[in-house]
């Protein structure tokens, strides 16, 4: 990732809470149909930002990183949340075969996916484009601290 993030809206954070509250603030506007694209090194604060989103959405029950289960799928929120990751996968081939693309064209509810290039190498520069998409990047700019950047849908 590069130093700057590609953007049009970014915030800081210094703790973990006020990340999660960054999620929730998000998630209190999400729509069914949406597809975020999240995006950060390991450590840059992404599950904390996930667990926000889900109690803006309304949903109370534990939130964690789906990295060796592909998918974790959280309902009984105000909307179905998809949570991807898909680091382990090696191309758009490989995420089809996972029968994961159900959850990444009209998703019933809300799909956060982390490592989105791996379905679609064009997510980074065509996700505002598409209606119902957009992107987050998290980064770690210390101890605490992180940069949380906002692509919104046509933006």
């Amino acid at each position: 990732m590069s130093d700057s993030l590609p953007a049009k809206s970014v915030r800081q954070t210094s703790s973990t809470a006020a990340t999660e509250t960054e999620g929730e603030a998000y998630g209190r506007n999400a729509r069914a149909g949406q597809v975020i694209g999240l995006s950060g090194e390991l450590g840059a604060g992404k599950t904390a930002w996930v667990r926000g989103f889900a109690r803006g959405i309304e949903y109370r029950g534990r939130v964690q990183s789906p990295s060796f289960g592909l998918i974790h799928e959280y309902l009984g929120g105000r909307l179905p949340m998809y949570h991807l990751d898909l680091y382990r996968l090696g191309s758009p081939l490989e995420v089809i075969s996972a029968g994961l693309e159900v959850y990444l064209e009209q998703p019933d509810g809300v799909t956060i996916v982390e490592w989105p290039e791996r379905w679609w190498p064009g997510f980074s520069t065509e996700a505002s484009s598409r209606p119902g998409w957009s992107r987050v990047w998290l980064r770690n700019r210390g101890e605490n601290i992180r940069e949380i950047a906002y692509e919104l849908p046509g933006a």
